[in-house]
C-alpha cells in the first residue's frame, strides 16, 4: 500500500531548567496510509497533539524523520516546505482562538486560496461561498466575523478554511472538545463525509472514544509519550489487547449501565511525568497485571495479528508475536 506519511522515532523533548528534560514524544513510528482515517487517542498530557504539530513541522524535532509523499519534511528548507503545506491542513481545538476577529468570514475562507495562488479576488470570494455550503452554512454568512456564529458554527468555518486548498491530510486536534455534546456529532459527520468525498487522510486527535467510532477506520493509542496499541477500531473496542486500552475503553460510561460488557476496571493512581519516566514498561506503575519484567524491560510494538499491534509483554487478548 502506497504510504502518504510516515514518522520514524520521533521524539519532541522540552529542556527545563535544572537540566531536567519532558519528553513529551519519546520514539514514534506511525503512518497513514492516502485517504486513511486514523483516530490517535490517550489521557491528557500523553505528547498526541505534540506529535501531530511535529507531523506538520509546526514544532521542532529533537530526533527522527518524517516523511510526507515521500519527501522528507524534517530537513527541507522553509522555501521548500511551503508548497507543500497546501496539502497538509490542521483544524485546531479552539476555533474562537483560530479566527482572526477583525476578518469577515469571507476574507478568512479566501486568504489560502490567495496564499497558494489557486484563486483570487471575486473568484477567490466565490469559492469561499461554496465552501461554506460545503460545510453547512449558507454563503450569505461571507460577510460576517467570527463573534457572531456559536462555536459549532465556527469550527465549521474553520474545516472549511482547512479543505480549501484540497489538502491530502487534514490533521483533526481535539476539534469537537470545546463545543457542546449536541453539536459534536454533527461535527464528526461532517469530517468523515469530507474525509469519503474528498479522499484525503485524517489524523483525528482526541480522547472522546465515542468519536474515534464515528471517525475513524484505525486507532493508535499513546501513553505517556510512547505508542502502546494499533488497530482496526472495531478490533480494538471488541478486543483490545494492552491493559492502558482497556482501561480506556473501561473509563467511558455506558448510558445502560446494565447493558456494559464487565465491570469497570479504571487503573489506580496518576499518571507518572514525563520528565521522571518509569522504567521499563511506563504503564506499569498502574497496570492491575504487571510483573517483574515490566518493571524493568520496556516492551516494543509487536504483532498480535496482521493489522493489530500492542507494545506489552503480556498483552489482554492473544499472545503477541516476537
Amino acid at each position: 500500500m502506497h504510504t502518504l506519511v510516515e514518522m520514524r522515532g520521533v521524539k519532541v523533548h522540552f529542556p527545563l531548567q535544572r537540566g531536567e528534560t519532558v519528553r513529551a514524544v519519546d520514539g514514534v513510528n506511525l503512518t497513514l496510509a492516502p485517504g486513511e482515517a486514523v483516530g490517535l487517542v490517550g489521557e491528557s498530557g500523553c505528547g498526541k497533539s505534540t506529535l501531530a504539530r511535529a507531523l506538520l513541522r509546526l514544532i521542532p524535532l529533537s530526533a527522527g524523520e518524517v516523511w510526507f509523499e515521500g519527501k522528507p519534511l524534517h530537513r527541507l528548507p522553509e522555501r521548500e516546505l511551503r508548497p507543500l503545506r497546501r496539502h497538509m491542513q490542521i483544524v485546531f481545538q479552539d476555533p474562537m482562538a483560530s479566527l482572526n476577529p477583525r476578518m469577515r468570514i469571507g476574507h478568512i475562507l479566501a486568504e489560502p486560496l490567495e496564499v497558494h495562488g489557486l484563486a483570487r479576488g471575486k473568484q477567490a470570494w466565490q469559492q469561499a461561498g461554496r465552501l461554506l455550503e460545503r460545510v453547512g452554512l449558507p454563503s450569505e454568512y461571507l460577510h460576517r466575523y467570527p463573534h457572531e456564529f456559536s462555536g459549532g458554527q465556527r469550527q465549521r468555518i474553520c474545516i472549511a478554511r482547512a479543505i480549501a486548498t484540497q489538502p491530502r491530510l487534514l490533521v483533526a486536534d481535539e476539534p469537537t472538545s470545546a463545543l457542546d455534546l449536541s453539536i459534536r456529532a454533527q461535527i464528526h459527520a461532517l469530517l468523515r463525509d469530507l474525509q469519503r468525498e474528498l479522499n484525503m487522510a485524517i489524523l483525528f486527535v482526541t480522547h472522546d472514544l465515542h468519536a474515534v467510532r464515528q471517525v475513524c477506520s484505525r486507532v493508535l493509542v499513546m501513553y505517556l509519550g510512547k505508542m502502546v496499541e494499533s488497530a482496526p477500531a472495531d478490533r480494538l473496542f471488541t478486543a483490545p489487547a494492552h491493559p492502558y486500552t482497556r482501561a480506556l475503553l473501561d473509563a467511558v460510561l455506558e448510558p445502560r449501565p446494565s447493558q456494559a460488557r464487565r465491570p469497570r476496571n479504571l487503573p489506580a493512581g496518576d499518571v507518572p511525568t514525563a520528565v521522571r519516566v518509569p522504567a521499563g514498561c511506563r504503564f506499569h506503575t498502574r497496570c492491575p497485571y504487571a510483573q517483574e519484567r515490566c518493571r524493568v524491560e520496556e516492551p516494543e510494538l509487536r504483532a498480535v495479528d496482521e493489522s493489530h499491534q500492542v507494545a506489552c509483554h503480556y498483552p489482554l487478548s492473544a499472545e503477541a508475536k516476537p
